[in-house]
């Protein structure tokens, strides 16, 4: 009996549903660092066994809005729990509920389906018997759940009982993709997020999350050997320089960083080059309008929008390429 079906992963930012997502496929789809709202659209994964397919839509994280731009991500988010046959809710093994625990409850008690609470880092508890204990019976309070599940997503542990329980409640149906498909992103949009990952990673607070990742080219020669151009998009000059760091070395750090996971990912050698342009001012109302109109975008800054592919970068006056770009390979 095979059951195939469509959940969704909830929870606020950075809560861990990149990281979880990533340990159940096995391998890196979506891009995980310490700033919040990193997972800027819906991944679409898929994790196949003999049992059937789980599709897992990773969605931004739900949260009340501060700005349009995070009322369009939120929008995005709300619509996914429409179309799922389960919802996946990924907490932190703790009896505090916030607001925004409150504001995703409101938002999932809409929905009429399976809702799995998930409890994370449960590896972080010094008495989990206790401490685990008391954020289930916290979260009961606040609405009912179908069925709960506590896993450590960096430690990969208790992933293969949530596999099993999801499982339990998926519509009985044939695949809907072919068994060895991870992922509907397209191999350009996997080394986009791991670039834009790395940027994130290696500037931490420097610059804001509001960068972005256009891949220009990106080819195999005959011998194997991937050429990638890569465009680092940011928002202002001030965060280009540090983009760029001092002879061109924190541009250097973030590019070894790439092509290693890069190489890892496509299984063969890899020519990464990058480049740094800054993105003049847009209301955000005019990202959300850019972001409808060109369906093909990757990923989104606060203020701009990300895949606006490289049409945008060359026909618009809203992006200038500066005179000293820099550029370097790795």
């Amino acid at each position: 009996m095979i059951r195939t079906g469509f959940v969704a992963l909830v929870g606020r930012p950075n809560v861990g549903k990149s990281t979880l997502m990533n340990h159940v496929i096995g391998q890196k789809i979506a891009i995980t660092s310490e700033k919040p709202q990193t997972t800027r659209g819906r991944i679409q994964t898929v994790y196949d066994d003999e049992r059937g397919q789980i599709i897992f839509l990773d969605t931004p994280g739900i949260h009340k809005a501060a700005n349009k731009l995070g009322e369009y991500m939120d929008h995005v988010a709300e619509k996914t729990l429409e179309d799922v046959d389960v919802i996946v809710w990924l907490v932190e093994p703790t009896t505090y509920i916030g607001a925004g625990e409150q504001h995703i409850a409101e938002v999932m008690k809409k929905y009429d389906k399976p809702k799995i609470l998930v409890i994370n880092k449960i590896d972080t508890l010094k008495d989990p018997a206790v401490e685990l204990t008391a954020a289930i019976e916290k979260y009961r309070d606040l609405m009912d759940f179908t069925e709960i599940v506590p896993v450590s997503a960096a430690r990969a542990r208790n992933i293969d009982e949530l596999k099993k329980v999801i499982f339990q409640y998926l519509p009985e149906g044939p695949r809907y993709y072919d068994e060895d498909t991870v992922t509907d992103q397209t191999m350009r949009e996997i080394a986009g997020e791991l670039i834009r990952e790395q940027a994130l990673r290696k500037l931490k607070d420097e610059v804001p999350h509001g960068i972005a990742v256009l891949i220009d080219e990106m080819h195999q020669r005959k011998t194997g050997i991937w050429d990638i151009k890569a465009t680092i998009v940011c928002e202002r000059d001030a965060h280009k320089g540090i983009i760029i760091g001092k002879g061109g070395a924190m541009l250097k750090r973030i590019g070894t960083g790439a092509r290693i996971q890069i190489e890892r990912m496509t299984e063969d050698k890899v020519n990464l080059q990058l480049f740094v342009i800054v993105l003049e001012e847009l209301t955000p109302i005019a990202c959300i309008l850019l972001r409808t109109r060109l369906s093909a975008a990757t990923r989104f800054t606060t203020a701009s929008t990300s895949a606006l592919s490289t049409r945008i970068t060359r026909v618009s006056s809203i992006i200038r390429r500066t005179s000293a770009a820099a550029t370097s390979s790795f």
